[in-house]
């Protein structure tokens, strides 16, 4: 794994603040699939897909991650942090602003 590979990683394990477990639980409940960007109503939200991949990237070895999965992580350290710092004021428990940083693997509760 190179240096840069190794870095992101690191990062992206700082932001991911959910179990692959219960992101794998999160993304099945309505709420998970009502937030995010679709390109058709039908369609999957990014960050619902988002989560899936990050669940296979938690329950791999680092020294399994691919040149292919380093985009991948810096998307969702991006994502994190860019969307964290839109916080809204007051009570976040039941906010589509919550729900989307979950699907990406960060419950800004915890």
């Amino acid at each position: 794994m190179s240096e840069d590979t190794t870095s992101v990683a690191k990062e992206f394990h700082k932001v991911i603040n959910m179990a692959p477990e219960e992101l794998e639980s999160w993304l099945s409940t309505d709420e998970s699939r009502t937030v995010g960007q679709k390109d058709s109503e039908e369609a999957e939200s990014t960050g619902h897909k988002s989560g899936r991949h990050i669940v296979k990237l938690l329950q791999s070895k680092s020294a399994d991650y691919s040149e292919d999965d380093l985009p991948q992580m810096k998307r969702v350290i991006s994502y994190v942090h860019r969307h964290g710092a839109q916080r809204p004021s007051g009570d976040i428990e039941h906010t589509r602003w919550r729900y989307s940083l979950m699907n990406w693997g960060h419950d800004p509760l915890k």
